[in-house]
């Protein structure tokens, strides 16, 4: 999912009841719930880079032990900064130094316990690898010892119902505690609790639907007929807000049907002409692709590439394209059909020599 997201999803979980048992809680989840997403730091290197690491080790369930202790060690240092900057209070003896350990925390304040804010902190980050799981994308959780992506693919990779639950989860206690200190009400100490336990059953809610509607979609487009052509898997991608939309890729020996389905309905809306892709044909140059940088970290990742030789373009040089047929459509976010994203290319001189990779239209140096 997108980064606000998750930042969200991270607060929202705080306020459900951890920030009741220890300080920094919310701090805590909010900066664990996005943490894994760091590895977005690889695109100094360059586009590819950016592109094989992504949900590499950090979207890993080996590595999230690691980055709560990362997490919690920035909270710690962070704690330990503010409480030098604070005043010391009158103490009984005044010759003792100030310890802001031992020194009680202010009345309705929840204490500062390290081992709880480190399974807290763990908590978060399995809410980014869920949250990931949900789109079509993928991850890979059990990298290095499974390398396979999977992906749940039932929300859109910015999905506004859930963004609006958790924006409402946020906001409207706030709003509340305006209308409440009008009326003279008691300040609570914690407010929210119950505003983001809603929010987090409607999103659990939500995820069941489209679960549900997913598989629909995939039957759907299972037993669809193509021209009498046998289909050997089908997939399904989400649509963003309606649950019974889905744009499906059905493939068969030679060709993929893309289609769009509406299963409130159970329609399959297709063209035997527009949204027809052949399998383009294997040549030297999209050999050579296949063995590039590029090429590698592409397959290793895509469930349904379109490798296409194009030919030599103005410069003299031979052009191989990587397409991932599950973005191959247009939403109110993206135009999957005009310029799909997660695309790459790779260009060849005339002696089959690799002179270039871009990816998402930016060049490799």
């Amino acid at each position: 999912m997108e980064p606000i997201t998750h930042l969200m999803t991270g607060a929202v979980l705080a306020r459900s009841g951890f920030n009741r048992k220890a300080a920094y809680a919310t701090a805590t989840m909010t900066l664990a719930a996005e943490a894994p997403d760091l590895d977005t730091l690889w695109s100094i290197r360059g586009p590819i880079a950016a592109f094989q690491h992504h949900r590499g080790w950090t979207h890993t369930l080996l590595g999230l032990p690691f980055e709560a202790a990362l997490i919690v060690g920035a909270i710690w240092l962070f704690h330990r900064w503010r409480s030098r900057r604070n005043e010391a209070p009158k103490q009984t003896d005044p010759a003792l130094p100030y310890d802001p350990t031992t020194t009680p925390l202010p009345r309705h304040h929840a204490p500062v316990r390290w081992g709880l804010l480190y399974g807290f902190s763990l908590i978060a980050l399995l809410s980014h690898l869920l949250l990931d799981w949900t789109n079509n994308y993928g991850l890979r959780p059990f990298f290095p010892f499974n390398p396979h992506w999977y992906a749940g693919s039932i929300v859109f990779i910015f999905e506004p119902v859930i963004f609006l639950l958790l924006l409402l989860a946020l906001i409207a206690p706030s709003l509340f505690g305006l209308i409440s200190s009008e009326v003279g009400a008691r300040k609570q100490a914690f407010r929210g609790r119950g505003w983001a336990i809603f929010s987090l059953v409607a999103i659990v809610v939500l995820w069941t639907l489209r679960f549900v509607e997913h598989a629909e979609a995939l039957q759907l487009a299972q037993s669809t007929d193509y021209n009498g052509a046998r289909v050997s898997r089908v997939f399904a991608s989400p649509y963003p807000v309606n649950p019974f939309h889905w744009q499906t890729v059905a493939e068969t020996p030679q060709f993929y049907q893309l289609a769009t389905v509406d299963t409130l309905n159970s329609v399959v809306a297709t063209s035997t002409q527009a949204d027809i892709i052949y399998k383009p044909p294997t040549t030297i140059a999209t050999l050579v692709a296949k063995r590039s940088w590029l090429g590698e970290a592409y397959l290793d990742w895509s469930q349904y590439p379109v490798v296409t030789d194009i030919g030599t373009n103005e410069e003299g040089l031979t052009a191989v394209t990587f397409r991932d047929l599950r973005f191959f459509y247009d939403t109110p976010f993206l135009a999957g059909r005009e310029k799909p994203p997660l695309s790459g290319t790779v260009y060849l001189n005339a002696d089959r020599r690799i002179v270039r990779m871009d990816m998402d239209g930016r060049t490799q140096h």
